[in-house]
């Protein structure tokens, strides 16, 4: 199917850069950046999309802005599969529902890539790196860690992912901030993130942007975005949500220790979480150690792991999987606690996609969503520096490592895995000399 979108149209204040003809398949988005020509490319595999994400699942270091930051770099520079404007209307999104929002951001590319299968392709790449090097360490394999080369190595894998992030900042604020009305937007959501560094000031940086967005981002000549293809039914999508609501249901029933009440807490907590991160923190504690199924030592130990690995932090459930005696525990406990603290989040991903994608192009929700882009800009410039850069970034020698990357990255269009390598070596080479 071929779709045109109108060139030469007039520029607004609010408006970003226009897009040329573009094509696409039944679920697949063909797109480039909003700066660049576009570039026709065939319908996507899974293998395609396993192959991508677990690559990212081996290499994202940093939290999950810094995902988003890897996505961006990955999906809207390199590979093309979206433009700047779509992927942050997909982060604005992700960020309003509860669950991981790196996770879903890759589960909705997966999906607009290859169908389900590439969704669960997308999941499965992203995600089993690090739950399985968790389990590793749950099997008592974290030795390295406590070497000095281990936690250069470490360290040094850190300051990519400041790097990543100011690339994602910078490219993304000269797309989605060109004017005073946006960057005044991104600014206020930044202080907003900054002054409540919590997932509900996420969540209130990005409704504020969609607020002042209406008034400020309309533009009658504004170009329709691009229709994004995931592939879903509206049928599946009420589905979804229908399986989403009993089972959040079920999950406040007195279980006790049977798998089925594991599987509910797992699921009540990853269902409570917007954002993702750190938050899930007090809610597994209250899941997994008030009923006495992993001790607190084991517990923390487990966290401060999660810190080390790549991926997203919700694996950590597979560490508390794996360390249980009880209901269940192992591989199996690791599998089944996997699942059920992802599942609130994908479901609900499922369920929004196939009404979203109607919805933004409407001009109202466009205005709308112009506020959230540049909201989600300044919420990545709040998380650049707290916690990204401060907690990594301690010495001159870090931030020369940092501008390094960053300019490799930005000036001479490295492939970030030349990144990564290099400042692992330095990071190891620094911390082994101090």
């Amino acid at each position: 199917m071929r779709n045109r979108l109108p060139e030469n149209q007039p520029r607004s204040s609010c408006r970003p850069l226009t897009r040329e003809t573009h094509r696409m398949n039944h679920s697949d988005l063909t797109g480039t950046t909003d700066a660049s020509p576009t570039a026709v490319r065939p319908l996507g595999s899974a293998l395609e999309v396993l192959t991508v994400f677990t690559w990212l699942g081996i290499t994202c270091f940093g939290g999950p802005i810094a995902h988003l930051g890897y996505f961006r770099t990955e999906f809207v520079t390199r590979r093309r599969w979206l433009s700047d404007r779509s992927y942050a209307d997909l982060v604005g999104l992700c960020q309003f529902l509860p669950g991981p929002a790196s996770s879903k951001v890759g589960f909705s590319l997966g999906l607009m890539r290859a169908g389900y299968l590439g969704g669960i392709a997308a999941w499965v790449g992203f995600t089993l790196p690090s739950a399985i090097a968790l389990v590793l360490f749950a099997y008592g394999a974290g030795a390295l860690l406590g070497t000095l080369a281990g936690q250069g190595v470490l360290h040094g894998l850190k300051l990519v992912a400041v790097a990543i992030v100011a690339q994602a900042v910078w490219g993304m604020a000269r797309n989605l901030c060109p004017d005073r009305q946006r960057a005044s937007i991104a600014a206020a959501a930044a202080a907003v993130v900054l002054l409540a560094p919590t997932s509900i000031g996420q969540i209130a940086a990005i409704a504020l942007g969609a607020m002042l967005g209406i008034p400020y981002c309309r533009a009658d000549n504004e170009a329709v975005p691009e229709p994004l293809r995931y592939g879903i039914s509206r049928s599946v999508g009420k589905l979804a949500w229908c399986a989403f609501a009993a089972l959040l249901t079920l999950s406040f029933l007195p279980m006790g220790g049977s798998v089925a009440g594991m599987f509910s807490a797992f699921f009540r907590s990853g269902a409570l979480v917007f954002g993702g991160g750190h938050v899930v923190l007090p809610l597994l504690s209250q899941a997994v150690v008030a009923p006495g199924w992993v001790d607190p030592n084991s517990f923390l130990a487990g966290y401060g792991a999660a810190q080390a690995v790549p991926g997203p932090l919700f694996t950590f459930a597979a560490y508390l999987g794996a360390a249980m005696s009880r209901p269940l525990g192992g591989p199996a406990g690791a599998a089944l606690a996997l699942v059920a603290i992802f599942l609130p989040g994908l479901l609900l991903q499922l369920g929004i996609l196939p009404f979203w994608s109607a919805l933004r192009g409407r001009r109202l929700i466009q205005a709308a969503m112009r506020g959230v882009n540049a909201a989600v800009v300044g919420v990545l410039i709040a998380a650049l520096y707290s916690p990204v850069w401060t907690s990594v970034v301690h010495r001159p020698a870090d931030f020369a490592v940092t501008l390094v990357g960053f300019v490799l990255l930005v000036i001479w269009k490295a492939k970030p895995i030349l990144i990564v390598a290099l400042c692992a070596l330095a990071g190891m080479a620094f911390t082994i000399r101090a």
